[in-house]
């Protein structure tokens, strides 16, 4: 299904402020409940019980920078400087497994460090963007070639498998899931050949099958998923805990900071079980508006790339939703025990600088297509330029019946 575009020169409207008003109320709600859910953590760890939401602060005040920069910006421009980003996302992606400079916390090697106060970034996360717009722009630059193997589909297969590659050796299995679940949807709208899409979705599946059953601890996640009863202290701890949380706050919650399982008994309170303890603290009603939120970005995101001027920027917005829905899917997923554990953030909630900025960027991008976007009512009509400069409209001239009977009047001739 190829994306339908409309190339029809437009003025500069404004931005969508429903979309502004989604990820700014998820940020706040996130601010809040990375206090609460992390406070007990930090007092322990670091002695300051402010510790972790300073940073959120931090993050999200650049992010929120940088969500406005690219906003006002043309997003066309991006196409231009896709390749350099990609570059500096795949060398970011390598050093991270340089020793001296990626930093490794439980095992894993995700993080560079940029010295002094300045919190670790993850690669990873930048990188799920430079993807997305390196790939919204190769398509839309392929047009029906898309559906060739070799001269289609195949490189994107190579690009989409190096990325993949070296985010497993980090290790991180739940943001390769994402990566390439994002960038399958981008080609299948984009016009690929189903046969190719289900062809490398099957292979995947079958990679990251065997991938969990190498890896312990992905076992055990599976394990927890299926039979956490089976060993509630051990294997199946987590995701018990996660459940516990989300049942003891009813319908109103205990209130704003009165969890009692983010003191040390759901790991990752303030990361990936971050939904389990808004639903402690704030209850049912709490949860629905977070995931009213998330349905409210999504349905006008879609809304984007229906209304995109060109196919780059529904592509682009198509990458961007697909991102955000995907990894907010996986992680209420698991939460909820609907999914096996992943470790995925919760989108614009959880803690974590490097997701947060990456994801408010994102959100700037979007809202700068949206500046650009088709009015379904001046749809077939002459617009202004978006440079706002002039442009004389040349109309033909009507004519007038005896006109019109005199240029029929050969046809009729040679008729007779």
């Amino acid at each position: 299904m190829a994306v339908t575009a409309h190339p029809t020169r437009l003025r500069v409207g404004t931005p969508d402020y429903m979309i502004l008003f989604a990820v700014g109320a998820l940020v706040v709600f996130g601010i809040l409940a990375v206090y609460s859910s992390s406070f007990a953590l930090g007092l322990l760890e670091f002695g300051d019980a402010n510790y972790f939401v300073y940073r959120q602060i931090f993050f999200a005040v650049v992010g929120g920078v940088a969500l406005l920069v690219l906003m006002k910006m043309d997003y066309r421009q991006l196409r231009v400087v896709s390749p350099l980003l990609m570059l500096g996302a795949i060398l970011s992606l390598v050093a991270v497994l340089v020793p001296g400079i990626g930093v490794e916390r439980n095992g894993a090697a995700r993080w560079i460090s940029l010295g002094g106060p300045v919190p670790p970034l993850q690669p990873s996360e930048f990188a799920k963007l430079a993807l997305i717009i390196y790939v919204a722009a190769w398509l839309a630059g392929r047009g029906e070639h898309v559906k060739a193997f070799w001269t289609g589909f195949f490189p994107f297969v190579l690009l989409m498998g190096l990325v993949a590659g070296l985010i497993m050796l980090q290790p991180d299995l739940g943001t390769t899931i994402v990566i390439v679940a994002t960038t399958l949807t981008l080609v299948f709208v984009a016009g690929a050949s189903l046969t190719h899409v289900f062809a490398t979705a099957g292979a995947g599946a079958v990679v990251a099958s065997m991938l969990i059953a190498a890896g312990q601890y992905r076992a055990d996640r599976i394990f927890a998923f299926i039979r956490a009863e089976d060993d509630p202290s051990g294997r199946g701890f987590h995701t018990l805990q996660l459940l516990i949380a989300l049942g003891s706050g009813g319908w109103h919650g205990l209130g704003l900071g009165e969890s009692r399982q983010k003191f040390f008994y759901v790991p990752g309170a303030h990361t990936d079980g971050i939904l389990a303890i808004i639903g402690e603290e704030m209850g049912f009603i709490g949860t629905a508006v977070v995931l009213g939120l998330f349905a409210l970005l999504m349905v006008r995101g879609f809304r984007v790339v229906v209304r995109a001027r060109d196919d780059f920027g529904a592509l682009l917005a198509v990458g961007i939703i697909s991102w955000i829905g995907y990894q907010a899917i996986i992680n209420i997923g698991g939460v909820t025990r609907a999914l096996p554990l992943t470790g995925i953030p919760l989108p614009y909630v959880s803690y974590g600088g490097s997701a947060l900025m990456t994801m408010l960027a994102a959100a700037g991008i979007l809202l700068s297509i949206s500046r650009y976007a088709v009015d379904p009512k001046t749809i077939g009509k002459k617009q202004p330029p978006a440079d706002g400069s002039s442009e004389k409209i040349v109309r033909p001239k009507r004519r007038t019946s005896r006109e019109t009977r005199k240029a029929a009047w050969p046809q009729r001739k040679g008729a007779r």
